[in-house]
């Protein structure tokens, strides 16, 4: 049986709060989701390297580079885990998302984090974020690649620029510094965005400097984030 991933039982509840009457899985990866939500849900599934996984009530094979297709019409909620870090042209899928959501519908993200202690220390070091390598002779198109590093300021601007609202970030149960040096190297950052927060005009910069030094932001390996289309 596939291990629990971290960000896996959040975006669950994340749905089964919201919902969905339609849900798009892109990518789909190993078919995880419809398997974790039950009955009661109407998945379909978009992924370059799978293989129409069980349980989907459709499923095609997708270059995400170029967006969702447009046979696929309009969902509730697209959710997209651990896909964007791969893509070259990761707005125009997001923006593809954005089209294909019903006004009111919902959009989940999640991807690794390269604000956490851990990261920011090893770029200082070595030039390249944990698991962004350098991939000089390795550079193939349609491969596994993690190739789009993200923080959770850089989607939120995205997503802000897209058209999205309601953009939230969300705690993972393993959102806390795992080291003392994390603690201690997180903490400016944290300060920096407390100081900014108190200076903010609107409530809009108060929320997203609290979700900015949150845990979630700076400590946690990955970013679960959820932005609205509103009409």
């Amino acid at each position: 049986m596939e291990r629990t991933k971290p960000y896996q039982p959040l975006v669950v509840e994340l749905i089964r709060q919201q919902a969905p009457q339609t849900l798009l899985d892109a990518p789909s990866g190993s078919g995880w989701l419809p398997e974790a939500l039950g009955e009661g849900y109407s998945v379909d599934g978009l992924d370059l390297y799978g293989a129409d996984p069980a349980r989907y009530r459709r499923f095609a094979g997708q270059d995400l580079n170029a967006g969702i297709p447009d046979g696929f019409g309009a969902y509730d909620c697209i959710v997209s885990c651990e896909g964007i870090e791969h893509l070259f042209s990761p707005a125009t899928f997001l923006q593809s998302a954005r089209e294909h959501l019903h006004p009111g519908g919902m959009l989940i993200v999640t991807t690794p984090n390269v604000w956490y202690p851990g990261a920011r220390l090893q770029y200082l070091l070595r030039g390249f974020f944990p698991s962004f390598p350098n991939l000089v002779g390795r550079i193939r198109p349609g491969s596994h690649m993690h190739i789009s590093p993200w923080s959770f300021p850089q989607l939120y601007l995205i997503l802000s620029l897209l058209g999205f609202k309601n953009i939230r970030l969300h705690p993972r149960a393993e959102s806390a510094p795992k080291h003392l040096y994390e603690r201690l190297l997180g903490f400016p950052q944290q300060l920096y965005c407390r100081l900014k927060r108190q200076r903010a005009v609107t409530a809009e910069e108060q929320l997203f400097w609290q979700m900015a030094g949150s845990a979630a932001s700076v400590y946690a390996r990955g970013l679960v984030v959820s932005a609205v289309k509103q009409g």
